[in-house]
């Protein structure tokens, strides 16, 4: 456990070579491949990589042609595969197929911005399936991805070892590391993040410290474990936006042991350290950042990982909801369960919101008007709930599927129309 430490892990006795990285004959007569997430010359603060020592090299594949199995995953956002608006948008409820469907045929790309080919900018995909991956493996050579289950667990098998990641939980499975994901409890459906340049990492702490927030103890990386069958598989590669698909006649997961720092691992929502005002006013909601991709500007997110957690709230004369809100960053909402304080009705489980750059959201009509006539007593908020933010410095574009979902909840602005007019020009 750990985040970002250097691990060593090993299905068989002595199958790590000591002292080099490279011998001449492996043990056990295995083949060492290196994994890079960094190129070689970034300095050692920054730099990732592991060595993966596997029963057979991941080159022995066969060539890619496109995979026309999912037409609605998008990478590149263009006049071509997108569209723009600046209105605040809800989704109800994305709803799970019917027929045998897996991970990868479940993917739906919802927005994003940029392009993976310029390693610039980042996609918001969500998923619903039915059925688990049947010796498939997806990887993204895009960028890293996090995923947020919001139903059913996800049972991922990575060639670093096994994560079995519950909704409250999340996983980040790094760029180019092979990945399939069975469905333990059947019909699944959940949120995920991709980012086109850099790597997740924790917050800086500030003043706050040396603890609170995600504590990097909590993070959890796989064991080595190893699947030694000669039988078709097939690779699903994400790449420049697309699909790809090669085959190859033997599990790609033949990793015996490995050792370095670029990981796949999980993080539990629950352990989350949660800091508030206990005096007046709100933090910024950056207070519940779990995980930031930085940009090349100091203070300034490609991506944020944003939770709202169970929490006392206990600040006097104060508006105590989510304050209304002009934002520089676009913000994109989902709800793993529960009611979020700031939305009640139809912010769903499973369904999901998007308020672009500057444009206006708060509070709806009826928390406002509870707002401001409660008693401000000491008390809880959200408990049995968990919502979450992935907040950027992009302005996001929309995919045609998304834009024109059936299920957008189209009276989302009325959310605001009755908010009361209270000013009076002779009261104070």
């Amino acid at each position: 456990s750990g985040f970002g430490n250097h691990f060593s892990s090993s299905a068989l006795p002595n199958a790590l070579p000591v002292g080099q990285n490279t011998p001449q004959v492996c043990p056990y007569g295995l083949y060492a491949e290196q994994l890079s997430g960094t190129a070689f010359t970034v300095g050692r603060s920054g730099n990732q990589r592991s060595w993966l020592y596997r029963i057979r090299p991941s080159v022995m594949h066969r060539p890619f042609a496109r995979y026309q199995g999912n037409p609605f995953v998008v990478g590149a956002f263009t006049d071509q595969t997108s569209t723009v608006t600046p209105t605040q948008i809800r989704w109800l409820p994305f709803a799970i197929p019917k027929d045998a469907v897996d991970f990868v045929d479940g993917l739906r790309t919802l927005g994003g911005s940029g392009d993976p080919a310029v390693k610039n900018g980042l996609a918001i995909h969500v998923y619903t399936a039915t059925q688990s991956m049947d010796r498939r493996a997806l990887c993204s050579s895009d960028g890293n991805i996090l995923l947020v289950p919001q139903q059913g667990r996800l049972d991922i098998t990575t060639e670093f070892g096994k994560l079995m990641v519950a909704p409250n939980e999340i996983a980040v499975i790094q760029r180019g590391m092979r990945f399939s994901v069975a469905m333990p409890d059947g019909p699944s459906r959940g949120y995920m993040l991709e980012v086109y340049d850099g790597h997740f990492e924790l917050p800086d702490l500030g003043p706050i410290g040396a603890n609170g927030l995600a504590n990097p103890r909590d993070f959890q990386t796989p064991t080595a474990q190893y699947v030694n069958k000669t039988e078709e598989w097939t690779i699903v590669n994400k790449f420049q936006g697309l699909l790809f698909a090669a085959t190859q006649d033997h599990s790609p997961f033949d990793v015996v042991a490995w050792h370095g720092n670029y990981a796949p691992y999980k993080y539990n929502l629950a352990y989350f350290n949660v800091v508030g005002s206990v005096s007046f006013d709100h933090i910024d909601p950056s207070v519940f950042t779990v995980l930031t991709c930085k940009s090349a500007h100091p203070g300034t997110a490609i991506a944020d990982f944003v939770i709202f957690p169970p929490r006392f709230e206990v600040q006097m004369g104060t508006f105590r909801p989510p304050y209304f809100h002009r934002n520089c960053m676009s913000e994109f909402m989902g709800l793993i369960h529960g009611s979020y304080e700031a939305k009640r009705g139809k912010f769903l489980p499973g369904g999901a919101s998007l308020h672009s750059t500057m444009t206006p959201h708060g509070p709806d009509a009826a928390t406002v008007e509870n707002a401001v006539a409660r008693d401000l007593q000491p008390g809880r908020v959200a408990d049995g709930t968990q919502a979450f933010m992935f907040e950027t410095m992009f302005q996001l574009r929309l995919t045609e599927w998304a834009a024109q979902s059936q299920i957008h909840d189209t009276d989302y602005y009325k959310a605001w129309q009755t908010i009361p007019v209270t000013f009076n020009p002779d009261k104070i």
